[in-house]
């Protein structure tokens, strides 16, 4: 079964799921899914809708003129975007010298629980060439100084370009990416921070999280910004820990947890749930 997903942000008023479903309806459309949320404070509408199109009567390649036809006619001339569910997204993954959150996002889409294309892997190291061979994944490595980054940003945007890539995955990529680089790829790069947030921001969270005592350690997805671990969070959990737990516990512990927080968010973006509404996410 293929289907057609909409996501639509705008101001709201009276009408606009009465008018999405019965634009579905009335054209053999059958609705799979339909979530909605209104945030108070800005009253802003977020609709995510999922529809079979196997019966539509509009074809595939006109359904985007047609919501832009029904968003001026329902008066939600806000954001909206199409997808389909059978074109997957292009994930790159950057990864540096950690291996476990790389491995688990293989494994996992190896199994199909990750419905995007992996086509290629960029690190500032070789070390994780194995990994990606194993997968038969290229594999391409731009290494990064304080004096080459723009450089090797230039190198690396020209082969994402060429994979056509829509979204990048940092897999404990020990990196800060630019301005430049975030602004050509706004909300479309996901981190993984080793701490649940706002918590032990920045380097060596484990050890911050054992010299203060504390009784819950966790992991965020979030998506990159100039502020460095302070993006609109997608994802977070949390795992409990005692006094007993040493720093090594911790790492141990915590990276069990960076897997799973990262893969669930990476879920959630491929699956078309996320809206970003200014520091915050709206999941749907």
């Amino acid at each position: 079964m293929t289907s057609a997903i909409l996501k639509v942000s705008c101001q709201d008023r009276r009408g606009i799921i009465a008018a999405v479903s019965g634009f579905i309806s009335d054209r053999g459309g059958n609705i799979i899914t339909l979530d909605e949320f209104v945030e108070r404070n800005s009253n802003t509408f977020f609709m995510r809708v999922e529809w079979d199109i196997h019966n539509f009567s509009i074809e595939r390649e006109h359904i985007a003129a047609a919501v832009d036809g029904l968003a001026a006619e329902g008066g939600f001339g806000g954001k909206w975007e199409i997808f389909f569910s059978d074109i997957k997204p292009q994930m790159a993954v950057f990864v540096s010298k950690y291996d476990h959150c790389l491995w688990d996002l293989l494994l996992r889409h190896q199994a199909g629980e990750l419905r995007c294309d992996i086509p290629v892997i960029i690190s500032n190291h070789e070390d994780l060439r194995p990994a990606a061979e194993f997968f038969g994944i290229p594999y391409r490595v731009v290494p990064k100084t304080a004096g080459n980054k723009s450089q090797a940003e230039r190198r690396e945007f020209e082969i994402l370009e060429s994979y056509r890539i829509d979204f990048v995955v940092m897999a404990r990529y020990m990196q800060v990416l630019s301005e430049d680089f975030l602004s050509r790829y706004q909300n479309r790069v996901i981190n993984i921070h080793h701490s649940f947030l706002p918590a032990f921001e920045g380097a060596r969270p484990y050890h911050q999280a054992f010299e203060r005592g504390v009784k819950i350690i966790g992991a965020t997805a979030h998506f990159a910004t100039v502020n460095l671990d302070k993006g609109p969070i997608i994802h977070q959990a949390t795992l409990p820990i005692s006094h007993q737990d040493t720093v090594d516990d911790l790492i141990t512990k915590g990276r069990d947890i960076e897997k799973r927080v990262l893969s669930d968010g990476v879920k959630l973006y491929i699956a078309h749930r996320v809206f970003v509404h200014g520091n915050r996410t709206i999941i749907l």
